[in-house]
């Protein structure tokens, strides 16, 4: 049996509005209105990413980490 793959991804508000998202070690990265449509979003990119390789046939344990503003 193979090891899981957890896929961690990082998201932050965008300047313009909404949030954007990238994983850390893969190339996929999203974005949405609110937090909401970014979450629903990585599962899309992730399902795009790996489309009908054989690692699709596995679920993903997917980490999220939010960046916060400062507070001053």
């Amino acid at each position: 049996m193979k090891e899981p793959i957890i896929l961690q991804f990082f998201i932050q508000a965008a300047e313009e509005g909404g949030y954007t998202a990238h994983a850390a070690e893969y190339s996929i990265h999203t974005q949405g209105e609110t937090l909401d449509e970014t979450v629903s979003n990585i599962k899309d990119a992730v399902e795009c990413h790996f489309g009908d390789e054989e690692e699709k046939t596995h679920t993903f344990p997917v980490m999220v980490n939010f960046a916060l503003p400062a507070m001053a």
